[in-house]
Order: C-alpha cells, then sequence, then structure tokens
C-alpha cells in the first residue's frame, strides 16, 4: 500500500475482529440476494407457468439485482469516495432489507422483479463500500489478505446456511424464503455501533488530488474484463443448480434435497475461498490459471461424466473449490494495490464487472442450452470458456514481470 493510503486511513482506532465481522457479514447480502430463491426456483417456475416470458423472467428473479450492481457499483463507488462511507453503507442495509422482504406480500411477477431492482440498487451499495472498508481498514498486507479470503469464506458459508434455509422455507411455499431478506437490518446494529469512517480526516488538498486522480484503465482494463468472465463462471452453477438437479429426476418440489446440494456446492467454495490466505503468497497471475482451471475441469464433470446426481454434485463440488479460490484472488488483483483516493471507484468497477457477468450467466446458459441441446451441455460449454480463460491467463503470466501483477503491500 502507499504512503499516501496509509497517511489518510490512519485513524485514532485500530481496526480488529469487531470491525471485521460486520463488514465480512454485510459482504454476505449480496450473496444471499443471488442464492436465497434458488431451492424455490422450479416452483416459481411452476407458479408462473402461464405469465408470458416466464422462462426468461423467472430467472430474472435472480439475475436482476447482479445486473443493477453491475450498473449503479461504479456510482457507489464514486459516492463512497466522496462521502461517508460508513452512512451509505447503513442506510443501504436498512432498504435491502425492506424491498427485499416485499415478495413475501407479493403474487404478480412484475411487482416481484421491480422488488429486485431495488435490492439490487441497495446491493450495489453494500458490496463495494463493505469491500473498500475492508482494504481501509487492514492496510496491512497479511491482515488484509486474511480478511479478504475470509469475506469470501464467510459469504459462501452464510450463503449455504440461506441456501439451506431458502430450501427448507421453500416447503412452505416459495413467498416464505423471502423473510431472510430482513437479516440486513440485524446487521445494521453492528455497523452503526462498531464501524467508524475512514475518510474523516481527509484535508482540502486531500479533496483536490481525489477530484484531480484518474482511474488507471490501462491498468485494471484486463483484470476487469477476466472479473467479468469469473461472474459468469462463479454464478452459472449457482443459478442453474437447482435445474441440473431437477434435471437428474429429482422433483421439483423436493426443495430441501435441492437446496441441500445446493449448499454442498457452497461449502465447497467456501473450502476453496480458506485455502486463500495459505496461497496468497502467490502472485494472481499464478493463482487465476488455477482457479478457472478447477472450475473448468469440475463443469466438465457434469456435462461429460454419467452418473446423473452423482456427476452433478461432483462436479459442482470440483468447480466451487475453484470459485472459492478465485473470488479473494480477483479483489487482491484488482482492488487491494489501489490508492485510497481511487479505492472506491475501482470496487465499484470491479464489483460492476463481476456482477454483470452474474447477471450474463443464466441468459448465457438458456441461450447455449438451447443451442446444444440442453442444460449440462451449456455447462460444460462454459467450462470449456474457463479452460481459454485459464490457459491465456496462463501464457499472460509467463510474459508479464512479476512486479506487474503482483499486489502492493
Amino acid at each position: 500500500m502507499t504512503d499516501v493510503a496509509e497517511r489518510h486511513t490512519s485513524t485514532p482506532r485500530r481496526a480488529g475482529i469487531a470491525q471485521a465481522v460486520p463488514l465480512l457479514a454485510a459482504s454476505c447480502m449480496p450473496v444471499l440476494g443471488s442464492v436465497l430463491i434458488t431451492p424455490v426456483l422450479p416452483q416459481i417456475s411452476e407458479h408462473f407457468a402461464t405469465t408470458p416470458g416466464a422462462t426468461v423472467l423467472v430467472p430474472m428473479i435472480v439475475a436482476i439485482p447482479a445486473l443493477m450492481i453491475a450498473l449503479f457499483a461504479p456510482f457507489a463507488g464514486q459516492i463512497a469516495d466522496r462521502v461517508a462511507r460508513k452512512k451509505l453503507l447503513l442506510g443501504a442495509l436498512v432498504v435491502y432489507s425492506v424491498v427485499g422482504v416485499a415478495p413475501a406480500f407479493m403474487d404478480g411477477l412484475p411487482s416481484i422483479l421491480v422488488t429486485r431492482v431495488l435490492l439490487g440498487i441497495c446491493e450495489a451499495a453494500i458490496m463495494t463500500v463493505a469491500t473498500a472498508l475492508i482494504v481501509d481498514y487492514f492496510p496491512d498486507e497479511k491482515r488484509r489478505n486474511r480478511y479478504l479470503g475470509l469475506q469470501a469464506v464467510t459469504t459462501t458459508l452464510a450463503a449455504t446456511v440461506f441456501i439451506a434455509i431458502g430450501g427448507a422455507l421453500g416447503a412452505n411455499g416459495w413467498h416464505t424464503p423471502f423473510w431472510i431478506y430482513s437479516a440486513g437490518l440485524v446487521i445494521a446494529v453492528p455497523v452503526a455501533l462498531l464501524l467508524w469512517e475512514p475518510t474523516a480526516q481527509r484535508t482540502a488538498s486531500t479533496a483536490t488530488s481525489l477530484a484531480l486522480s484518474r482511474i488507471p484503465w490501462r491498468e485494471i482494463a484486463v483484470p476487469l474484463l477476466v472479473t467479468l468472465m469469473g461472474g459468469i463462471t462463479f454464478y452459472v452453477l449457482i443459478v442453474e443448480i437447482s435445474y441440473l438437479v431437477v434435471g437428474t429426476g429429482v422433483d421439483a418440489q423436493s426443495t430441501a434435497i435441492i437446496g441441500a446440494v445446493a449448499a454442498g456446492a457452497s461449502l465447497a467454495t467456501a473450502a476453496g475461498g480458506l485455502t486463500f490466505p495459505r496461497v496468497a503468497r502467490f502472485t494472481p497471475a499464478r493463482l487465476l490459471p488455477v482457479a478457472f482451471g478447477l472450475q473448468s475441469i469440475g463443469m466438465l464433470v457434469i456435462w461429460l461424466a454419467p452418473g446423473g446426481l452423482a456427476a452433478v454434485v461432483t462436479g459442482a463440488v470440483i468447480a466451487s473449490v475453484g470459485s472459492g479460490l478465485l473470488l479473494p484472488t480477483l479483489v487482491v488483483w484488482v482492488i487491494a494495490r489501489q490508492p485510497f483516493e481511487q479505492r472506491g471507484r475501482v470496487s465499484g468497477l470491479w464489483n460492476s464487472a463481476f456482477y454483470l457477468g452474474q447477471f450474463l450467466a443464466p441468459l448465457v446458459a438458456t441461450g447455449v442450452a438451447a443451442a446444444l441441446g440442453g442444460l449440462p451441455a451449456a455447462i460444460g460449454a462454459v467450462g470449456a470458456v474457463a479452460l481459454v480463460v485459464a490457459l491465456l491467463l496462463g501464457a499472460r503470466a509467463r510474459r508479464v514481470a512479476p512486479a506487474a501483477v503482483a499486489p502492493a503491500g
């Protein structure tokens, strides 16, 4: 981290676990937005089967929040660099809960989709600010990498819990899981009590340097493109796992089974995230090909291996381990080495690219499935692209000097 970043992020208080916990918990909210409803998507599809365009619109219940993050995260990043980050995070958590719970009272697909748009805008602010604050509070590289790794672990562990809860609650009807979005109100309490504003010590010269600083597009363009692809490979199984399970013969009403398979994949993602602090001594250039390679192997297993449900579970676990390693590696590669004045904006751009990939994931899966004759083949095709990305990144790592891609300390 640069001297100027350390100077502007210094505070009389030293951040510790009391600050990390609410930030890690807040980071779970955008992930919750994408995974909670997946066990009941087949139920929702059946309920709206006669609604025109339901085949595309129902998956959008999961995907639209990601599109909103992609569209609004850059604006959230600009706001985070200019105003109080804590207040932005706190307000977003409160509104998140209100609009998140709203579909529990609705029975119209258009109105549900409107609430999901608002939910995604809140998620853009939450994820952008939470990630920026983790880097703000922990400028030491070792502690920063530990908490970025824990961010991936806690989000996926929370996803595991919420997927299982969503599947269990889905037995009482597809409306019930939406109540879990009230968790944002619970998290808002420690955010209000335990966090402080790291920009409080800015001076007029700091504001001037912020106004004049430019986003380093030449430096981050390729990482953002890789992040976009990473968003697709990360979320395609999260969004489609329930349909893959049902495609093996499991009844769509068996939400507990669907939720258990999805939860198992999330546990594997957490396991991949847990490895990051142990392997963070390697540069992102060396770790990213491994992460994309594991995703590729898992997706190709789902496509090519016989065995029905067993193949889906095996492939999802392998791919999810790669996803768990991928997420913190991308954050370090793109965000962690940025100076304080640019960190919010770059964090917003990173989240925009990542969640644009999430939004595109179901569209890609649906389009490729129609072209290739089935969802497993579509997953395999995404895996083949992930393999190409892994090979290209591996070749790039051999060309680019390590200093050009290693995160700054």
